[in-house]
């Protein structure tokens, strides 16, 4: 009883950490993000009751507001905050609300964050109808005030995530998942979210087009060393944070498994391959997996490539001036990249 109470207290205290250092993060734009949720709760208005039920449901247990921290930080350090980058945020956020609730319906997932996914609550058809109804009202909002520019962004980052889930998909199947394939995945998946985002913010503030690229390369980079930080809570880099195994169960091959396999006799290679495939919901076998993963230093490799992704971006960074748009991105990037869940 006493080790459990530990650990809750230990979770405890690392989200309050958590929560305190995204607050101190936000402070510089934190006027311009009240606004924002305002307005983002605006922009999901139905005069169905159904939908209006649903989406209210959906603000209340929205996250840490990362994106739009990203898309204010980047227009600000571009030129300035205006209402194109409020829209720029409330793109975002609606466009990947959307593919989130679409994701839950594909995935057969029935929490989100802690919470019941809105297919759980609404089944299946109602769900793929909100995501549909999230991603129209993303696309009116961008054509109605001509922010056409926004909408490309954004748009493109969509088709890219769904090609990285296809792509993904095909490899699981055939379990031939190289580290070259690993990082495509990613940069559709997950870093072409965070590349839309910061390159919105520059676009949004009139930023000339070899700056938001610029902006749209920082992001990637942060949204690639994210994701391996993310694929590290897998074979437990902390006693908080996502359970362990996850990605194993779900034949997922990440960068630490990859590296392990990489250097492995090829008898150990196929044994270990083997039990992705065939033992993934065998709490000893995952078990056995993780530990193979240690032994061979796939932590320690994944830690070095994802700060080599940080550096990059952080060079990217510093060739803007100082000041406290910079300096809320680097805390960003730290925050995201140094997480303990």
């Amino acid at each position: 009883m006493f080790a459990v109470d530990c650990r809750v207290h230990v979770y405890l205290k690392s989200a309050l950490v958590w929560m305190l250092n995204i607050d101190h993060i936000k402070k510089p734009i934190a006027a311009e993000i009240d606004v924002f949720e305002e307005k983002f709760k605006t922009s999901m208005q139905s005069s169905v009751p159904l939908l209006d039920r649903i989406t209210h449901y959906i603000v209340k247990r929205k996250g840490k507001q990362i994106r739009p921290m990203f898309v204010f930080f980047s227009a600000s350090i571009c030129g300035g905050i205006n209402e194109s980058t409020h829209r720029g945020a409330a793109l975002v956020e609606l466009l990947h609300t959307a593919t989130l609730v679409h994701d839950d319906v594909v995935d057969n997932s029935y929490q989100r964050r802690g919470f019941f996914s809105i297919n759980a609550l609404w089944k299946n058809k109602i769900a793929v109808l909100v995501g549909d109804y999230l991603l129209s009202k993303g696309l009116l909002l961008s054509i109605d005030n001509g922010d056409f520019n926004l909408l490309k962004i954004v748009s493109e980052a969509v088709k890219q995530m769904s090609e990285g889930e296809l792509l993904q998909i095909e490899k699981v199947r055939r379990m031939d998942i190289s580290e070259a394939v690993y990082y495509e995945v990613i940069r559709q998946k997950t870093a072409s979210l965070i590349a839309s985002c910061c390159a919105c913010g520059a676009a949004s503030a009139g930023a000339d087009d070899a700056t938001v690229e610029k902006m749209r390369l920082f992001g990637e980079n942060i949204g690639i060393a994210f994701q391996i930080k993310d694929d590290m809570f897998d074979f437990g880099t902390d006693d908080v944070g996502k359970p362990l195994g996850i990605d194993i169960k779900e034949k997922k091959v990440t960068l630490p498994l990859i590296y392990a396999l990489n250097n492995s006799e090829s008898s150990e290679k196929k044994r270990m391959i083997n039990l992705v495939k065939n033992h993934n919901d065998d709490p000893k076998k995952i078990a056995e997996i993780i530990s193979f993963v240690k032994q061979k230093g796939g932590l320690e490799y994944a830690d070095t490539q994802m700060k080599t992704y940080t550096d990059a971006a952080f060079k990217i960074l510093n060739t803007f001036p100082e000041g406290d748009a910079r300096t809320g991105l680097e805390q960003l990037v730290r925050f995201t990249t140094e997480r303990n869940k």
